[in-house]
């Protein structure tokens, strides 16, 4: 494993630890050369690749890295914790897996983050809509939103009845 911080390629494993359910393994490892410490996550990479159809028809590999950075980009400084934001993209990529065995639209990837983003944070959500949804202009923004704040109302007064 290659250090982040010196670049050096020489490190011993100070903890391992199953997570995830067991299927991921947290590795704590240390440096040996700067002597600094880093994690590190091994997952079971997925033996039958998932395709994602792009909005031009193109077909590229399913990559769990391009939600991630979708989901950073759209919570910004947001005080969301990163396990929050790691759970949303966890729980999108085993959808995927489960639920389509070969291809997946982008389309389909897209309304799942927006549906996980908009339990989570409701400007992350506006955020990543923006950019999903291409809107045209302010006025659907704001329909958007004023949709968004309907939804809002009626699952608070919903919650206060139960």
């Amino acid at each position: 494993m290659i250090c982040p911080y010196c670049g050096h390629n020489d490190d011993k494993v100070i903890d391992s630890r199953a997570s995830d359910a067991g299927k991921v393994i947290r590795r704590r490892r240390q440096c040996l050369k700067c002597a600094k410490r880093f994690t590190t996550y091994e997952r079971v990479e997925e033996t039958s690749r998932v395709l994602v159809v792009k909005r031009d028809g193109t077909r590229v590999p399913f990559n769990r890295e391009n939600i991630v950075r979708g989901v950073q980009a759209a919570c910004g400084k947001r005080p969301i914790p990163e396990e929050a934001k790691s759970r949303l993209v966890d729980e999108v990529e085993e959808t995927v897996h489960r639920e389509y065995e070969r291809e997946v639209p982008s389309r389909a990837i897209g309304e799942l983050v927006c549906e996980k983003l908009r339990h989570l944070d409701e400007v992350a959500y506006i955020r990543f809509a923006s950019e999903y949804h291409r809107f045209k202009d302010l006025g659907e923004m704001a329909q958007e939103m004023a949709e968004l704040k309907e939804r809002v109302k009626d699952g608070k007064e919903q919650a206060r009845l139960f």
